[in-house]
């Protein structure tokens, strides 16, 4: 089954991003990698500036143990794009994050995924729950999947 795009409803928060020269590929569009590097910058943003992720510091951090995109049109420098981006599941110690990549003021997603985070304690890499103000703010962008 072919997935559809989302559209900016179906998000809960955002965060501009800017293209780059070299963000563009040999085929004039945004690279296919880029955009799972856009997924990590909007999530991780998001949390830094909440203030529930210090980078160098946090005993608990996240490990990406999945990820997946769907492309349903092109990107190109130097449009701007922005991302969307919302909880669909939050477990104990993992959380899975859905990103919908927004072209201009297109309101259909030109690209969608997502990826799971694992949060590990820093030193062991053990799992570990997910600490309470980060689990407090991830539930402000949650949604109930039908």
């Amino acid at each position: 089954m072919r997935a559809e795009p989302k559209t900016r409803s179906d998000f809960r928060h955002f965060h501009p991003i800017t293209t780059r020269w070299m963000d563009n590929d040999a085929y004039g569009h945004v690279n296919n990698v880029v955009y799972y590097s856009w997924f990590d910058t909007a999530v991780n943003q998001f949390l830094i500036t909440h203030g529930v992720l210090e980078i160098e510091r946090s005993p608990v951090i996240g490990l990406v143990i999945e990820t997946q995109c769907n492309y349903f049109a092109s990107v190109a420098f130097p449009e701007r794009v922005t991302a969307g981006i919302r909880v669909s599941k939050l477990g104990n110690s993992s959380v899975r994050y859905e990103v919908g990549i927004f072209r201009e003021d297109e309101d259909a997603a030109a690209a969608q995924g997502h990826f799971v985070h694992v949060y590990v304690d820093r030193e062991s890499r053990r799992p570990a729950s997910i600490p309470a103000p980060m689990r407090a703010l991830l539930q402000t962008i949650e949604v109930n999947q039908a």
